[in-house]
């Protein structure tokens, strides 16, 4: 980890997108040139099968109240923050009151009661134990927009849930929104895409793509040309914090992601590992 935790990926300025992100555009994501990433394309749409499969096991149901019987549990999220230069783009917070709690603005709900509260142009996080997050685009009669295993797809917003609970997610990213009306037909557009047409390496890169159009959510979108403007703060405590820096915010979102899937907990031991062996690197160099 540390400020190295980055995809690397090396790009010529003709691969780059240049058509207007307004929603149109099919660019292939295509073949990358340099080296592989060093954590894997963040392939969060499980088989469904293996999400029925969780979701069968005894505690792990679909329904019930926002603790440990869905299997998930919100306080074991990783809060954070994501900085591009000094002004923060996304910040995932709680406020100590409302941990664990009802009103916790990162509560999930089931699937089913999460549709009363969607309007067309919403985005959608559903969220389960050991998972990568999956998000979608409300599109209005039930149904969402959203990636899901190479393929951008129309379902029904609780067929897409699979049996995960879900939560509102629109206000994370402080992008301007595109009008609701706007973010709806470019989600619609996309249906049908699939493989090397996708021009998105997550299900949220697409969602947060369709509501704010930005090319930063593109694969390729930015030129990684050495300098690392991104910076992923970790809030590991009230009082502690880690950070992280990034050449493009595709790549923070995909280290940012892999947190979620591993969970609090896990980064925590990961951090401390990883921070006890700098401290060790650092002893042996003054030594010698």
């Amino acid at each position: 980890m540390g400020n190295q935790m980055e995809r690397l990926t090396h790009l010529s300025y003709a691969e780059v997108p240049t058509a207007d992100p307004a929603g149109t555009d099919r660019e292939e994501a295509g073949p990358r040139i340099g080296v592989s990433y060093i954590f894997s394309v963040d392939d969060d749409e499980l088989e469904p099968e293996s999400v029925r499969a969780v979701a069968s096991e005894p505690g792990r149901g679909g329904g019930g109240g926002g603790g440990e019987e869905s299997g998930y549990d919100a306080r074991d999220e990783v809060e954070c923050s994501v900085y591009y230069r000094d002004e923060c783009v996304y910040e995932k917070r709680r406020s100590s009151s409302s941990k664990g709690e009802p009103g916790d603005p990162l509560a999930a709900q089931p699937a089913e009661t999460l549709l009363s509260r969607c309007q067309p142009g919403d985005l959608v996080e559903f969220v389960a134990r050991s998972q990568y997050p999956h998000w979608a685009v409300y599109v209005g009669d039930f149904q969402v927009v959203h990636l899901h295993q190479a393929e951008i797809r129309n379902d029904f917003l609780t067929d897409a849930s699979q049996g995960r609970r879900g939560r509102l997610v629109s206000q994370l990213y402080r992008y301007k929104p595109l009008p609701a009306e706007s973010v709806v037909r470019g989600a619609l557009q996309q249906v049908g895409l699939r493989d090397r047409e996708l021009s998105w390496r997550s299900s949220e890169c697409f969602a947060a793509w369709c509501r704010c159009g930005r090319r930063e959510f593109k694969a390729g979108g930015e030129l990684r040309i050495g300098k690392q403007p991104y910076r992923l703060r970790l809030h590991l405590s009230e009082r502690r914090s880690h950070t992280l820096e990034f050449q493009s915010l595709e790549d923070l979102i995909a280290e940012r992601r892999r947190s979620d899937q591993l969970g609090r907990a896990a980064v925590l031991r990961e951090l401390s590992a990883h921070l006890q062996l700098e401290e060790q690197q650092r002893t042996e160099q003054h030594s010698h």
